[in-house]
């Protein structure tokens, strides 16, 4: 207390006990607010429980290797006018270590660019049918591309580029599907089993999505339980998720970019349709980075300053969930 003044009258016991109390309840309930604002660790419970495992297919184009659903399917501080804040979020302690040549020292990550420049001088190659346990899809696809003809397998194979240069610094290990140095492909079965064949700590794939041209925005997309023929994500449908909700929050915080307003549910969606979730062992996810029909989308994507900044909300999540999976087990 600064100053000097006249010392008051002792209240009497009882007046202190009600003013106490009086002044404590607003200061508590101040104080709770305060907490929820900052504390981003909502049981999982909170969230909806996820899709039913076969998802609506839509008619529209598509960049992962089928077609997205139309209706199957907190956050980051966002660079973005603010939004309601979804109703689940990543651990607000799970803050992205420092970048250094240690700190993912003895990990593997597998990266998965989406398709390849030269599918579409295959067709026949990619066109064949492979098995998904639960089903059979062409081997690969095209992808899609943004008006002006900036093809997905280009942005792809960049931001998984940037990315692995940013997990290299941190002394992970970073092995790509495809760098480039491939014809065309490989399969979605190849690409699934690429995880295991590198025995690899987690796995992603990195593609962009060819929805309506009126929507826009980024989604993550997190396997379901398939248990069917040669499928079985039981193991790894957990630890994906937790992955999902990272990436969906550190890649909103380093790119501002918002959630999809025209597939998925809070940036966040579960399917079982992909073969390259259904057949991988170890941890995976997609992320359609944003939807190259959309102009304010496209304008995005094809510049490099913001592919950087999609490379290191990739590498950002990753990191967290390596250093926690790390943590878990003992290392």
């Amino acid at each position: 207390m600064t100053g000097s003044a006249a010392r008051p009258p002792r209240r009497s016991a009882l007046l202190r006990a009600v003013t106490a109390a009086a002044v404590a309840v607003p200061l508590g309930t101040a104080g709770w607010f305060g907490w929820r604002a900052l504390d981003h660790s909502d049981p999982a419970g909170a969230t909806a429980a996820p899709r039913a495992a076969t998802a609506a297919v839509s008619p529209g184009p598509s960049t992962s290797e089928e077609p997205a659903p139309t209706a199957d399917t907190a956050s980051a501080p966002s660079l973005t006018p603010p939004v309601a804040p979804p109703p689940t979020t990543a651990p607000a302690a799970e803050t992205p270590p420092a970048a250094d040549a240690t700190s993912l020292a003895g990990r593997t990550v597998l990266l998965d660019p989406g398709h390849n420049p030269g599918n579409s001088a295959h067709t026949a190659e990619i066109n064949r049918q492979v098995d998904i346990g639960n089903a059979r899809k062409e081997c690969d696809t095209t992808g899609t591309e943004t008006n002006a003809g900036y093809t997905e397998a280009e942005y792809t194979l960049d931001v998984s580029r940037r990315a692995r240069a940013l997990l290299t610094a941190r002394g992970a290990t970073v092995v790509l599907v495809q760098d480039g140095d491939r014809p065309w492909g490989p399969c979605i079965d190849e690409r699934a089993r690429a995880g295991a064949d590198a025995h690899a700590d987690v796995a992603l794939s990195v593609h962009a999505d060819g929805g309506p041209a009126s929507g826009s925005g980024f989604h993550v997309i997190m396997p379901g339980r398939v248990v069917a023929g040669k499928a079985n994500t039981s193991a790894i449908v957990e630890p994906s998720r937790r992955l999902g909700l990272l990436l969906r929050d550190r890649f909103h915080a380093a790119t501002g970019e918002p959630y999809a307003d025209y597939v998925a549910e809070d940036g966040l969606d579960t399917r079982s349709d992909l073969g390259g979730l259904n057949l991988s062992t170890v941890p995976k996810v997609f992320i359609e980075c944003g939807n190259m029909r959309n102009s304010t989308d496209a304008k995005r994507m094809t510049d490099p300053q913001w592919r950087q900044q999609a490379a290191q909300g990739i590498a950002d999540a990753l990191t967290v969930f390596l250093t926690a999976q790390e943590k878990a087990e003992g290392r």
